[in-house]
């Protein structure tokens, strides 16, 4: 007996609430306790579902992992795109690489040294992530007459944004020496570079 068209549209509808929940309860986990311990019973355990549901969804691990990456990689892209539109788009950016998501993102860096599947798919996003910040910090340099042979807009944005990462992950450290110095810095840079209203 078949399925009503009613019932099989339910039936989609709890299954993407089902793989969104897998996917957000792998990020979660990834956030609070490192990729490593994001195994299929853990994701399972924190979605609410039963462990066999994570492989019908997602057939292996590397499956998963490159799903959350994804999801978390196009939410980051719209931000970033959102931030570009804002009064002070590069205090906009600085305050975007200090986030959760770059905090994630990490997280995928060290899980791709494992993972070949998860390196190229990392690396695609960063070029697209780089190539956005790249042209905010090109536009805010040309517009103060910033000579950019001498500072070159894709080398300031991966200072920026390093930094950022840098800060956010000794945060989680415990490490603070330097940090107030370093925002402070980075403060003076945004505010004497970011475009004008």
């Amino acid at each position: 007996m078949s399925s009503s068209p009613a019932e099989g549209g339910s039936r989609a509808v709890r299954e993407s609430a089902t793989r969104r929940a897998l996917i957000q309860a792998t990020a979660q986990i990834m956030l609070d306790e490192g990729y490593a311990a994001a195994t299929s019973r853990r994701v399972a355990a924190k979605a609410g579902v039963r462990p066999a549901l994570v492989h019908y969804y997602f057939p292996s691990m590397d499956d998963l992992y490159l799903a959350v990456l994804r999801a978390g990689a196009e939410v980051n892209l719209h931000r970033q795109r959102d931030a570009l539109t804002e009064e002070a788009p590069l205090h906009a950016l600085w305050r975007l690489n200090s986030t959760q998501g770059a905090h994630l993102w990490m997280e995928f860096m060290a899980l791709a040294n494992h993972r070949k599947a998860i390196r190229s798919e990392i690396a695609s996003y960063a070029d697209r992530f780089r190539d956005l910040e790249e042209s905010a910090l090109a536009m805010a340099l040309h517009a103060h007459q910033v000579d950019v042979d001498e500072f070159p807009p894709v080398v300031m944005s991966m200072i920026v944004a390093s930094l950022a990462r840098i800060l956010l992950l000794e945060r989680g450290l415990g490490i603070t020496r330097g940090h107030a110095e370093a925002q402070e810095f980075i403060d003076r840079y945004l505010d004497r570079f970011d475009l004008p209203s």
